[in-house]
């Protein structure tokens, strides 16, 4: 089998091109990385998710955004768009541009069939360079499931899993419960 090299892509030709480009992409160590679209049970939980957000934090200090924002992390090279990104204080961009943030306080990634192993993994890996960052949130669009991870005092990430459609989980970065019901409700 003959391996195909790779162009190194420099952050800023990304950044250029990404910022004319119709379709998103994940930069990492000078590879780009075309993202694929969605499914209807992912937009609809992204959908009751993000307007539970949105109203739950109106006029507070943290505000979420949808999956159209970048984030950036600068020790490991990553670029990437996560389904939903929350930051609290003020809003760290890379330049003027103001389209690319470096201080989340939380990620909440959908999981799908394609990407699920990637989140859960080498993704997961990546955010965790982010000095910002406090809580890591899962949510599966196949079955009922929230998995929560959040960084403890001992700069350790706790795992808790949530299955049950009754249960609640906390957003401590924020200070918020959400019932899993307000997430899945008509949805699988």
């Amino acid at each position: 089998m003959i391996k195909q090299e790779v162009a190194f892509i420099t952050p800023t030709a990304y950044l250029d091109s990404e910022r004319v480009a119709t379709d998103k992409h994940e930069y990492y160590r000078g590879e780009v990385f075309a993202m694929s679209g969605a499914s209807i049970a992912h937009n609809q939980i992204f959908s009751k998710l993000f307007g539970e957000l949105a109203y739950r934090l109106k006029n507070k200090s943290c505000q979420p955004f949808g999956s159209d924002l970048r984030i950036h992390i600068p020790t490991n090279t990553l670029y990437t768009y996560p389904d939903i990104t929350i930051v609290c204080g003020e809003i760290e961009t890379t330049d003027d541009h103001f389209d690319t943030v470096t201080n989340p306080s939380v990620i909440i990634e959908i999981l799908s069939p394609t990407t699920k192993d990637y989140d859960r993994g080498t993704k997961f890996t990546l955010y965790r360079d982010i000095p910002s960052l406090k809580e890591y949130i899962l949510i599966d669009s196949e079955m009922v499931r929230v998995e929560k991870f959040e960084l403890n005092s001992n700069q350790s990430w706790n795992f808790t899993e949530y299955k049950d459609v009754e249960q609640s989980f906390a957003i401590n970065a924020i200070g918020e419960h959400l019932k899993l019901t307000e997430i899945y409700s008509g949805v699988l």
